[in-house]
């Protein structure tokens, strides 16, 4: 009878999901009526919780609970996104195989993200699936098809989950969701799937197809085995998974020689038949030896027996075929019946998506696509237009214009400046800018520090786990550090280079900030301190109604123009509409697909086409208008050139102006990078609250390691003690004759079963070198690295058999008398020398010398007649 390997489930915790979801469709979808979707809400809620009562039981109907589910979180994975920075509910799920082991890792694990629900759902629908397969009637065909077909879908969904557990996963996930694990249980899946259609074909194939099966599914249990072996598993699974898969691996491989001996016994190849029923018959008891209590195979071993019984027994008396090496038999064939199954987009056949009201996925998706062509077209005008404009004051502020033509009338301040410094003034003035730049180093500090922190708890984690790697070697069993902390390092090394970039920049700032300090400090101050600080026109003002000085304000007034027809510009790209959802929901509806490329292109260039014809004539009216600019300009300069008087005051006015300019971009740069560094200071945060706990789990996982391996050290014997010198073993008293009392033997020998005092006072003796006694028990007497405790006896015993030199009891030969065997040994010791001057038996290495036995003196004892001579136990 077939008997499978179920998964368990991964157990799971309640949680609301009411209030996220409610809130979030009221924030996200501004037109929606949250009340029209408390039902859906609310029975979203009631689903998950069935799914954790229901999936207990190991039936179909408890399949359709997960089915439903699992496609419900397929189906709302794009309009209700469950994470950390949208729809944060934590989903907390256990390790399914925990047994609050050490080796066995984190046993829960708590994320907030729909795409790690999805794959907990999916592990226990692979999971459920194969207690399904258990559970079937094997006897029968459909439900070994009905096992098949389980089997094999769970492998598909245990090979898709190896490779996207660890994407979905922002900690490091429980054990039963580790690569290493998902391919074993990928690959025992798969077997016992093969296994399945094995049982069925046995039944109805020819023996030549059972065999290739049979042998496959050998292949595949040794895959299997070979990765549930690997160290960082061996203590996970169930203590009878690893026994199982042993002997199904040779089990299988003994069936397929089985079958292909009925091969060769068909093709009158009978040397082969029982080449092969042979090695069947050793690989079943290996099979036997590997799966103890589990082992099932029994009418299969007693078949192979007996067809080799009756396979030898013809060929001894008919056939006479020579029986070949089993080693020079052909290869057996393979062949792949079970396959992983891919996942399916919906698993469940009633399937109604709870918030249909919500836009589906492709009218979504394709919604974003056009957000983000939109963007991608309107940033770029925009960019466009604000890159011209800033070009184009940088020309007209290296001109000093407006503010020369402003200047020609007299030695009061141009308009233009003081409106300049009025816009500094209501801004804060310098005060405002120092306050932003001693702000920034504090800042960077902080954010500095804190990163610094991250790096020195990584740094002492690992090296503490590199010293305890190297300390204890093979024995330090958990993950290297350096495995787990790559993400957190790459995180780490990113906000570094961050705020290295960041520090660049902000010197250039300070770089600015100096350069322009004085003339945006004057402008800060009041007017009549302005016209204090300017020097005098001169004779500038007979240039008042100068020709060109009229055509350059002209020109200036249109320099206004194309900066207000940008701003228009700019706003109408930023504020465009479009009704793209109705025309996406149309067009799912006609073709059941939605080209997003082609409406997208098509309504933007309808409504986007004439905006950026704007931006073009804007700038190339731009290029034309600087070149007269620059032509009057120069006009302009050569009837200044004569009044030298000005010179100083106009050089000052340009300063003015770029202290202006350079006191709005400080601002701009100072804010943001005060908001930069504010908002890097939570991530960072983040960051070092991770490796906190991280440290402090490895700290706890080192520290019961630890403790584990100072008791498996503390445990460990260290060896059995070196051979005792002869000069150190004890001498016995007389060479002639034993003092009363004693046995008369050498008191080097030992006897397992020994009993009373003797046993007593050589117990540290025979336990300290238990561990040697295969060794011992192998070699000669007298070269025996234990001693033995002498007789319990007082003088001679006829009971005694290894007493070979005093007279037997009348009737029973003791051993070693003529034509008697010499007594046995026990555990492969060679026989004891005969007393009475016998020589050695083969192989027995001679007494030591310097150490002779003692004479053995007959003593007086009356005969028992008839007692029969007992073993000495």
């Amino acid at each position: 009878m077939a008997t499978f390997l179920a998964v368990p489930l991964k157990q799971t915790y309640e949680v609301d999901v009411v209030k996220p979801f409610r809130n979030f469709i009221q924030n996200t979808f501004s037109t929606a009526n949250p009340d029209d979707y408390n039902t859906a809400i609310s029975e979203f809620h009631k689903l998950r919780n069935l799914t954790i009562t229901k999936s207990v039981d190991k039936h179909e109907s408890a399949l359709e609970v997960l089915y439903r589910y699992y496609d419900q979180l397929t189906a709302i994975e794009n309009k209700l996104p469950v994470a950390e920075n949208q729809i944060r509910v934590q989903f907390k799920w256990r390790d399914a195989f925990d047994k609050d082991s050490l080796f066995s890792g984190k046993n829960t694990l708590a994320i907030a993200s729909g795409a790690y629900e999805k794959v907990c759902v999916l592990f226990n629908i692979g999971a459920l699936m194969s207690q399904v397969a258990e559970v079937q009637n094997h006897e029968s065909d459909e439900g070994l098809k009905t096992s098949a077909k389980y089997l094999q879908q769970a492998a598909g969904i245990f090979g898709h989950l190896k490779d996207t557990s660890l994407s979905v996963c922002s900690q490091d996930p429980t054990p039963d969701l580790a690569p290493d694990t998902l391919n074993a249980l990928t690959s025992l899946m798969l077997a016992q799937g093969q296994e399945a259609v094995y049982r069925k074909a046995a039944t109805s194939m020819k023996e030549a197809s059972v065999v290739k099966i049979a042998y496959q599914c050998s292949d595949l249990y040794a895959d299997a085995m070979k990765l549930m072996q690997l160290p960082s598993l061996k203590e996970l699974w169930p203590r009878e998974w690893l026994p199982t898969v042993a002997m199904k691996q040779a089990a299988f491989h003994s069936m397929a020689e089985f079958y292909q001996s009925v091969v060769a016994q068909k093709s009158k190849s009978y040397g082969e038949q029982i080449a092969r029923l042979r090695h069947a018959k050793e690989l079943m008891a290996a099979a036997a030896t590997r799966g103890g209590l589990s082992f099932n195979f029994k009418n299969e071993q007693g078949k192979i027996q007996r067809e080799l019984d009756a396979a030898q027994k013809d060929n001894d008396f008919i056939y006479h075929d020579k029986v070949p090496d089993v080693k020079t038999l052909p290869a057996l064939g393979k062949l792949a019946v079970a396959k992983p199954l891919p996942i399916q987009e919906k698993y469940s056949t009633s399937f109604v998506d709870l918030f249909e009201k919500i836009v589906p996925i492709p009218v979504y998706d394709s919604l974003n696509m056009f957000e983000g062509r939109k963007s991608q077209i309107t940033n770029m005008e925009i960019g466009r237009l604000r890159e011209q404009t800033t070009l184009m004051n940088g020309v007209l502020a290296s001109l000093n214009l407006p503010a020369a033509l402003e200047d020609v009338g007299g030695d009061k301040v141009p308009q233009s400046l003081l409106d300049k410094g009025q816009q500094i003034k209501d801004m804060g003035g310098l005060q405002y800018l120092d306050r932003l730049t001693a702000d920034l180093p504090e800042l960077l500090v902080r954010n500095r520090e804190i990163l610094d922190e991250c790096i020195r708890m990584l740094d002492e984690e690992e090296k503490s786990d590199s010293q305890l790697k190297e300390q204890f070697k093979e024995r330090w069993t958990r993950t290297p550090s350096a495995n787990l902390t790559k993400p957190m390092r790459e995180e780490s090394a990113k906000y570094k280079n961050i705020l290295d970039t960041a520090i660049g920049a902000d010197k250039i700032v300070q770089e600015k900030y100096n350069a322009h300090k004085n003339a945006m400090a004057l402008l800060s101050k009041p007017t009549h301190e302005i016209e204090k600080a300017l020097p005098s026109a001169g004779k500038s003002g007979s240039l008042s109604g100068n020709p060109v000085v009229q055509d350059l304000k002209k020109m200036m007034e249109e320099v206004e123009a194309i900066k207000a027809e940008r701003e228009v510009i700019e706003n109408e790209l930023k504020e465009s509409k479009f009704d793209m959802a109705g025309k996406f929901m149309a067009a799912l509806a006609a073709d059941g697909v939605v080209n997003e490329e082609a409406i997208s292109g098509q309504e933007l260039d309808a409504v986007f086409g004439p905006l950026r014809q704007q931006v073009v004539d804007s700038c190339q009216r731009q290029d034309m208008l600087l070149a007269r600019i620059q032509n009057t300009n120069t006009q302009f300069c050569q009837s200044k050139a004569s009044n030298q008087s000005g010179a100083q005051r106009e050089t000052m006015l340009k300063d003015l102006a770029a202290g202006y300019d350079g006191f709005m971009e400080l601002k701009g740069n100072l804010e943001e990078g005060t908001k930069f560094y504010n908002d890097l200071t939570p991530l960072l945060v983040r960051l070092q609250n991770k490796i906190s706990d991280f440290c402090f789990a490895r700290k706890t996982e080192k520290d019961e390691l630890m403790a584990d391996l100072q008791k498996s050290i503390a445990r460990q014997p260290t060896g059995p003690p070196p051979t005792q010198p002869q000069y150190q073993q004890p001498q016995t008293s007389a060479p002639s004759a034993p003092p009363p009392g004693t046995s008369g033997q050498p008191d080097a020998q030992n006897y397992a079963g020994s009993t009373g005092s003797s046993r007593t006072s050589t117990t540290t003796t025979t336990t300290s070198n238990r561990s040697g006694a295969g060794q011992a028990w192998s070699q000669p007497y007298g070269q025996q690295g234990f001693s033995m405790p002498a007789m319990p006896s007082a003088g001679y015993s006829s009971y005694n058999p290894y007493m070979g030199g005093y007279p037997q009891a009348p009737g029973y030969p003791g051993p070693g008398a003529p034509g008697q065997p010499p007594y046995p040994s026990a555990g492969g010791q060679p026989p004891y020398p005969s007393a009475g001057g016998q020589p050695p038996y083969p192989g027995q290495a001679p007494p030591p010398q310097g150490y002779p036995y003692p004479q053995q003196q007959q003593y007086p004892y009356p005969q028992q007649q008839g007692y029969p001579q007992q073993q000495w136990r």
